[in-house]
């Protein structure tokens, strides 16, 4: 099911984002952290899935979706569906820090909590808290942290029969009308989830501090192989920021190389490495390059550019000295 999120159902803006529902989601704060994408027109899906299928199909011009967690890793049905399944182009990344709060109904304490409800992902995230706050609570699993809030919040008459909390975020209990009694109940404060943004193409100019992501397909698996794919980005000091290996799904020991590193492909420098890349593998699939996020992110652009001003002028005063007879 479909529920549109437009803040403004009247207006008709440009941009139209697919996101992975239901509202209260990280992914939904992720996606509103980010001012230029709040204001377009937001519309919640049911799954992965869906999203990416409404990109594909033009249904809508972004597709907002989880890519990597700090401590549960690749999310493997996005990953695997850009590699094999669909052709879009990543247009952004968003690093969300990720904190899980333990919400539940107006008037119930927390000595009164007799089950805890959410994805079994973020109550395995909370399991210090739960063993030593909540040591006798039951622990139920729901499709998202967003819909065991939702759920309390809606009174479902399951999770309403006994006193019941859900782990969720704070845009959740905003949404679903519901007390937070404890906040930051989860064991690792520095967790973080990538999100990426996907059309189904364009490239964004390069800013100066940029990622590029790839998908590297083996002529054959020989001695050496990844050693040579690795040796491209070695001989050009081009920084890896991740790899992984993901099986093709043809036969057993089969095996693509997801890679994500430094730069543009508007850089000569990369635009040369995924040259050689493409001669001598069996294929290579251009995911993206796209602004890297970061804190740093804004200062690292404005100090390239200013170099590159100050590298123009020079240049340009290196030129005016060539003699013209």
């Amino acid at each position: 099911m479909v529920a549109d999120a437009s803040p403004d159902p009247s207006s008709e803006p440009v941009l139209r984002i697919g996101f992975l529902g239901p509202e209260g989601t990280f992914t939904e704060e992720a996606l509103l952290a980010e001012s230029d994408y709040a204001s377009a027109r937001l519309t919640s899906f049911g799954s992965l899935v869906e999203v990416l299928d409404a990109v594909s199909q033009g249904h809508q011009d972004l597709g907002f979706v989880p890519l990597e967690n700090a401590i549960e890793g690749t999310v493997r049905d996005i990953v695997d569906s850009l590699i094999f399944d669909v052709d879009l182009r990543i247009q952004r990344e968003v690093v969300l820090d990720i904190h899980l709060h333990l919400m539940t109904t107006p008037g119930i304490p927390l000595s009164g909590i007799e089950r805890v409800a959410s994805i079994p992902m973020a109550t395995a995230q909370c399991r210090g808290f739960l063993n030593e706050r909540l040591p006798g609570a039951e622990v139920l699993a729901t499709t998202s942290t967003a819909e065991a809030a939702r759920l309390l919040g809606e009174r479902d008459p399951v999770l309403s029969s006994r006193p019941t909390a859900a782990i969720a975020p704070r845009l959740a209990a905003k949404l679903y009308g519901l007390d937070i009694l404890v906040e930051d109940v989860e064991d690792h404060p520095d967790n973080q989830t990538r999100f990426v943004s996907l059309a189904r193409s364009g490239i964004p100019a390069p800013t100066g501090h940029d990622r590029t992501s790839i998908a590297c397909f083996q002529s054959a698996d020989h001695p050496g192989s990844l050693y040579a794919i690795l040796g491209h980005f070695a001989a050009r000091n081009i920084n890896l920021s991740k790899l992984e290996s993901r099986p093709t799904k043809k036969a057993l020991g089969d095996y693509c190389f997801l890679i994500d590193f430094d730069g543009h492909v508007a850089d000569a420098v990369v635009a040369d490495c995924l040259r050689d890349l493409h001669a001598e593998l069996a294929d290579v699939k251009f995911l993206g390059s796209y602004p890297a996020a970061g804190a740093a992110g804004p200062a690292i652009r404005r100090e390239v550019k200013q170099s590159w001003r100050e590298a123009s002028t020079w240049m340009d005063g290196l030129i005016g000295e060539i003699a013209t007879d």
